[in-house]
């Protein structure tokens, strides 16, 4: 029988893993304890460059994004409703625990709320969704039928893409 982890612990373990990777890149890490801020989970600095990161850990293969918005499923209406509670500098770091044994890394994706936002507009042949798939085939009996939701290469944690979201920041 598969087991699997509670969702605080996949919460708690996704952060203490963004934290740490951001600081192995070179960045200045602060993170919060106690009551979570609603955007953000911790703040990345280097020199005069700061983000705020909202971290969203996953071990299913997906990550619930805007489902608690989502009403008599208008999927583009409830993507924008979760899309208008981010500023400017706040970024997400998705973190993938599916399928990755205890000794390896987990995958782990920046990405703007936009990029997000628009992915979740193109998602199920432009239907829109409000879960994000790492890699999803739609069936035949789906809307999205005959497509996959797959996240783009260029999302892939790395010290290029922190710098190219920061400069965009």
């Amino acid at each position: 029988m598969k087991q699997t982890v509670s969702p605080w612990h996949i919460s708690i373990s996704a952060e203490a893993f963004v934290a740490a990777q951001f600081a192995r890149c070179g960045y200045d890490v602060s993170v919060q304890y106690g009551a979570n801020q609603p955007e953000y989970d911790l703040i990345v600095v280097k020199g005069e460059k700061t983000l705020k990161v909202s971290v969203k850990g996953s071990q299913t293969g997906s990550w619930g994004i805007a489902q608690s918005y989502l009403k008599n499923a208008e999927y583009y209406k409830a993507i924008e409703s979760w899309l208008s509670h981010f500023k400017k500098r706040t970024v997400l770091c998705l973190v993938q625990f599916h399928k990755i044994s205890l000794n390896e890394l987990p995958r782990m994706y920046l990405v703007t709320p936009s990029e997000v936002a628009q992915r979740l507009r193109d998602s199920a042949n432009r239907r829109g969704a409000t879960i994000l798939y790492e890699n999803r085939k739609w069936s035949n009996r789906a809307a999205g039928a005959g497509t996959i939701d797959k996240i783009p290469q260029t999302w892939n944690f790395s010290p290029e893409r922190i710098e190219q979201l920061m400069d965009e920041a």
